[in-house]
């Protein structure tokens, strides 16, 4: 018997239940033997027994959202890319520290539950999550008429992983001479929609109208998903050959390149990062051409095309890319790190309340023609 009382104050609990029917095989294809209970208890239950093997075991925990880019998936109504963005912004945190993850929990706002959309967002996030190998043990949906329009929604998610203590990376790791790596993004993963859609606004582009300067619909392109990088680096980090090589990573998020890797330097360290390696994919371009605005003027804004920055072994550097390459993602060298002292007015030091290495970026982008 369906609740009348409460589907007249705008909550139809029907079609929570109809949602979570439509992605429960979505959900149960990222289970494995540690994920106990299934779908629709009232906790996930993970069992973590395993970490009896660690000598010193350590959670890592992340959470995190997608922003305003979901804004362009209701515009095209087009949710099947937007989970895959979520499990980026949450799950590839966790790498960063060097944890593998194991689980992750989801929840969905929306103004009125349409079971097909929330099955297509959540089967997005399943996708995601059985591709970095983390189980998808939780999750809710939450109706909220009157506070959220009926077609808005929003998504965030919590993940955890495990590391052994003696396996942390970060800052402490850094030495002098290392290798910064620039792992290539797959566009504006999610972060800095808020300029995007500014942009578009002010120039009366619309989300369906075709670029030829960016060969599709200018939505299409803009939901391109965020790259996961959590395979390819537990690779490095795990893989014999490369095992101890990475000393510390950077996921590039909100406050761009510079001010996301100075999280992960030493104090009293600098680095100088080369614009001249690479060429910032046409999607940044082209935005900013809109604008009329150098790429300079974005560098805290959007990624450029970095989407992770690896600080390395120098006499590792060619096995960690070519191990990358390997698993779909290019990369290259940016810099070198130094930790003899020096004038950092205009460096990069402080985000996030961490007080870590000085980092610039110098020099000129290359132009798209001299691409490799």
């Amino acid at each position: 018997m369906t609740n009348s009382a409460y589907r007249d104050a705008g909550v139809d609990t029907s079609a929570g239940d109809l949602a979570v029917s439509l992605m429960r095989d979505a959900v149960a294809a990222t289970h494995g033997s540690r994920v106990l209970g299934g779908v629709g208890g009232f906790a996930g239950l993970f069992d973590a027994s395993f970490l009896k093997a660690f000598s010193r075991p350590v959670l890592a925990t992340s959470t995190d959202g997608v922003g305003t880019k979901i804004a362009i998936a209701r515009a095209l109504d087009k949710h099947d890319t937007i989970g895959q963005d979520l499990v980026g912004m949450v799950v590839d945190d966790i790498v960063v520290v060097g944890a593998r993850p194991m689980f992750m929990t989801d929840y969905i706002a929306c103004g009125r539950v349409i079971p097909d959309r929330i099955a297509e967002i959540v089967a997005g996030i399943a996708r995601a999550c059985e591709a970095t190998g983390t189980a998808l043990i939780g999750g809710e949906t939450a109706e909220h008429p009157g506070l959220m329009a009926a077609d808005d929604y929003d998504l965030a998610g919590a993940a955890v992983g495990a590391v052994e203590a003696d396996d942390v990376l970060g800052a402490d790791r850094v030495r002098e001479g290392d290798v910064v790596l620039a792992l290539a993004s797959s566009g504006l993963h999610s972060n800095g929609f808020s300029l995007v859609r500014s942009i578009l606004n002010e120039r009366g582009i619309g989300y369906r109208d075709y670029s030829p300067d960016l060969g599709g619909a200018v939505g299409e392109v803009l939901l391109e998903p965020t790259r996961l990088y959590t395979r390819p680096l537990l690779g490095l980090i795990e893989n014999e050959q490369t095992r101890g090589a990475v000393h510390s990573l950077s996921h590039i998020t909100g406050g761009g390149i510079a001010a996301n890797l100075a999280r992960v330097l030493p104090h009293g360290s600098s680095v100088e990062l080369e614009r001249s390696t690479w060429s910032p994919p046409d999607v940044f371009r082209v935005l900013c051409g809109l604008r009329g605005m150098p790429l300079e003027q974005v560098e805290q804004t959007w990624n450029l095309g970095v989407g992770m920055v690896a600080v390395i072994d120098p006499d590792a550097s060619a096995a960690v890319q070519a191990g990358l390459a390997t698993s779909g993602v290019s990369s290259w060298e940016l810099g070198r790190v130094s930790l003899q002292p020096r004038d950092t007015s205009g460096f990069e030091q402080h985000s996030k309340g961490v007080v870590g290495g000085a980092v610039r970026l110098v020099g000129r982008y290359r132009d798209p023609v001299d691409r490799a």
